[in-house]
């Protein structure tokens, strides 16, 4: 084999990586490489050969690591990303509040309760350990207003669901739902949706047609297995609240900058290596949570253009706030962060725009 790469062999949690690199690559680039395949940051991982800790800066060639080399990553505590490393049979993180017996029999659902549900318009049916959403839900047609069944063993959203003309609130999170479970043609067609929770799940892609739900106000796709979001999510251009984390995405799409009334973003406990500099657009924002990513820097105007920015999380994160305060509009940025803690502190103050968990919640 000639110089052009050498194959080395990563041991990592049990398992065996094949790699093939240029010698001439250094440690830090290594561990770049590692980042996806891993879920660990760069900066928590340990890469030791015959012994020894490789220098970050020293190529694999200056370290003698050569072609068949076998190398062992150390990932330090804290510093997974999405759901800690990457395994065999990846598992989202359930949602345990009560234990149900998968066994026992689906809510029964009594005639008074169609009738109430119809009445209201809220069909609550959040840990009733159902399989299906049941016959009678569908009866309400376009007097539901809210529906929520998450935390069930629901198998499928069919496209029946477009019958809710009326619906503003879906609750379909912690089902342990698959990208085939969801119908989305049936979604696309709410027009008045406002709030779609499908946290803690199974999904792998959010498909464009989720651009279609123009009324959105909040969007949970948090705990999941997502590896991207699709550029259909600039046309949500009443979005408020966008919740994304712990998930796989390794960037955004530049049409973020489109969802132009965009408050809270939490992005944390994700493969993200940088923003997009569109994401300088939202000028409402208030809170960016990018905890737990790969994120070596920001947009150099973030804090100019984005006035009303209070909260903004890098824990975990390679970006230092020395290098923060380079940034232009810095010195503003403090003293609103300063300020709204310590109005917490006074008043004991809760962050606006908390992310609506549930119909018993909200009605």
């Amino acid at each position: 084999m000639g110089e052009s790469t050498v194959k080395l062999t990563i041991k990592f949690g049990g398992r065996s990586i094949p790699l093939s690199v240029s010698p001439d690559a250094t440690t830090k680039e290594l561990k770049s490489l590692l980042q996806p395949i891993t879920n660990v940051l760069p900066r928590g991982q340990k890469l030791i050969f015959k012994g020894k800790v490789l220098v970050e800066t020293s190529t694999l060639k200056q370290s003698l690591v050569g072609d068949g080399a076998k190398i062992m990553l150390m990932a330090s505590q804290g510093l997974h990303q999405g759901e800690g490393p990457v395994l065999k049979e990846a598992s989202t993180r359930p949602i345990s509040r009560t234990v149900v017996d998968q066994n026992k029999p689906g809510l029964a659902v009594d005639k008074n309760r169609a009738d109430r549900w119809k009445a209201t318009g809220v069909i609550a049916l959040a840990q009733a350990n159902l399989k299906e959403i049941p016959e009678e839900v569908w009866e309400c047609g376009s007097a539901a207003r809210v529906l929520d069944v998450s935390e069930n063993f629901i198998r499928e959203v069919p496209v029946r669901i477009s019958s809710f003309v009326s619906i503003h609130k879906l609750f379909l999170q912690g089902n342990g739902l698959s990208d085939e479970s969801i119908q989305w043609e049936g979604i696309a067609s709410l027009k008045r949706l406002m709030l779609l929770s499908i946290s803690h799940n199974n999904l792998t892609v959010l498909p464009s047609e989720v651009g279609s739900l123009t009324s959105l106000r909040q969007l949970d796709v948090a705990n999941n297995k997502l590896t991207s979001l699709p550029n259909e999510i600039g046309l949500l251009t009443q979005l408020e609240i966008f919740k994304a984390n712990n998930n796989r995405i390794t960037s955004l799409p530049e049409s973020i900058g489109d969802c132009s009334f965009l408050m809270e973003v939490d992005l944390s406990a994700n493969m993200i290596s940088e923003l997009p500099e569109t994401v300088t657009k939202l000028r409402k924002l208030k809170t960016l949570e990018l905890n737990n990513t790969g994120l070596t820097n920001l947009p150099s105007v973030l804090f100019k253009m984005c006035l009303q920015l209070s909260t903004l999380g890098l824990h975990n994160t390679e970006i230092t706030v020395e290098s923060l305060r380079q940034l232009e509009g810095w010195g503003e940025f403090d003293e609103r962060r300063r300020t709204k803690h310590q109005k917490q502190i006074d008043f004991r103050v809760v962050g606006s725009g908390q992310f609506d968990e549930g119909a018993d919640k909200s009605w």
